[in-house]
């Protein structure tokens, strides 16, 4: 990501002290701001977020902003984090995400929230599994470690390492998440490069086992299916 100027500073805690975010803080059209505003709770987040199909970045890897996904009517788990987090936002919580990091597999992004003490999750995915956590983990690690065992590669192995700290969206320009005509690839990358804290050590690695028959025939199950041809 480009330096920070002091301007951009000064804008980033201008947004950190902002509990609802307006219309005009985000740059979102009117239909855009009441579509997300309706979602007052992270329930109805979540089941909004479950309606959305699937994005299987038919012709090249995306990282879509909030506007791309409402226009597009799609979204792939970071993409669906955007919009929870914005949605968040909007309605008094902090737009945070989550990355979950794995070995051999691909990472997995939610949008986290907290009632009281304890922490909960908004997931996109076309898993039955790696979704809605309710906000009853006392720390972030609970809750990364409440994705573990389902968290598995093709080949059955448990893959999830790490897990990020809170990455808070106050902290980037709205044009890059919200409404960017692109891809956000500058939050991905951004998420990508926040400090880590490792969930097994080498030798625990070395003792998971795989997963057994029942449970390779629910890693099967999908929401959506992937268009042939």
């Amino acid at each position: 990501m480009p330096p920070e100027t002091t301007e951009d500073g000064r804008k980033a805690r201008n947004r950190i002290r902002v509990k609802h975010a307006r219309r005009e803080d985000l740059g979102l059209t009117p239909l855009e701001f009441r579509t997300l505003a309706r979602l007052n709770t992270p329930e109805k987040i979540q089941a909004w977020v479950d309606r959305i199909p699937q994005n299987f970045e038919i012709g090249g890897q995306t990282c879509l902003s909030v506007r791309q996904v409402l226009k597009q009517n799609r979204a792939l788990c970071i993409e669906g984090a955007v919009v929870a987090a914005c949605a968040l936002w909007i309605n008094g919580d902090p737009p945070l995400l989550f990355d979950l990091k794995a070995t051999r597999d691909s990472d997995h992004v939610v949008a986290i929230y907290k009632r009281g003490r304890c922490w909960g999750a908004i997931s996109k995915t076309n898993s039955p599994v790696l979704r809605w956590r309710d906000p009853v983990y006392r720390s972030l690690r609970e809750l990364a470690m409440s994705y573990f065992h389902e968290y598995t590669n093709r080949r059955y192995q448990k893959t999830l390492r790490s897990y990020s700290r809170a990455f808070d969206l106050r902290h980037l320009d709205p044009g890059l998440w919200i409404t960017n005509p692109k891809h956000c690839w500058d939050l991905g990358w951004a998420l990508d490069a926040a400090h880590h804290y490792p969930l097994v050590t080498r030798r625990q690695e070395k003792q998971l086992r795989l997963r057994d028959g029942i449970e390779r025939e629910a890693q099967k199950l999908k929401i959506f299916r992937k268009p042939q041809g």
